[in-house]
């Protein structure tokens, strides 16, 4: 969706947005495919993250999940970034966190770090409360705005990261296959075989 373009609109999707697609991506792995399909979406993923300024914002609902995916950004180099709350909860789970302000917090806050370029990833999940809610719609914007990637939910985000692992480990460009070989490459492709109940 060309959010750059579409000015206070949430990027936060809905259901019915969410089953909606416009690009794809074809590979031998899951992967493979959906770094493909990112790409063609313009969503930039660095093939090698390490380094990169990520800034992490999770609802409370989620911070027992973030600790897993923090993990792994740690694991692949990225810089954690996170508000307070969030820094927190990672800090005391033996993950290093940098904590930043939002908003309302004062100078320098997060709208500031998102215009200088320190993040190269928002992963900001929905929250009930209202106002970290009114926070997060402002971070979102902020960062679609700047081109950057923005990820409102954690299991986009677990598959997010099985993309930067995959690139991490691989060498060379992904294939790229011409649209009229697939019927005759999918009966190449070793899927694995799986029985339904009926």
């Amino acid at each position: 969706f060309s959010f750059s373009k579409m000015q206070k609109v949430d990027v936060g999707l809905g259901p019915e947005m969410k089953s909606t697609g416009e690009v794809m991506g074809v590979s031998r792995d899951f992967p493979t495919a959906l770094g493909k399909a990112l790409a063609a979406a313009g969503i930039g993923i660095p093939k090698n993250p390490v380094g990169h300024g990520v800034l992490i914002t999770i609802a409370d609902a989620d911070k027992r999940e973030g600790h897993s995916v923090a993990r792994r950004l740690h694991r692949l180099g990225m810089k954690i970034y996170a508000t307070e709350g969030t820094a927190r909860s990672l800090n005391e789970a033996g993950i290093p966190a940098e904590a930043v302000k939002k908003l309302h917090e004062g100078r320098p806050h997060i709208a500031d770090h998102v215009e200088s370029g320190l993040f190269k990833l928002v992963i900001n999940t929905i929250s009930d409360n209202r106002e970290a809610e009114l926070d997060g719609l402002l971070i979102r914007r902020a960062a679609v705005e700047h081109n950057i990637p923005v990820i409102t939910s954690l299991d986009t985000t677990q598959a997010l990261l099985s993309v930067l692992e995959t690139r991490k480990e691989q060498s060379g460009t992904p294939e790229i296959t011409a649209l009229s070989e697939i019927p005759k490459r999918w009966q190449e492709m070793p899927f694995e075989k799986t029985t339904h109940a009926q």
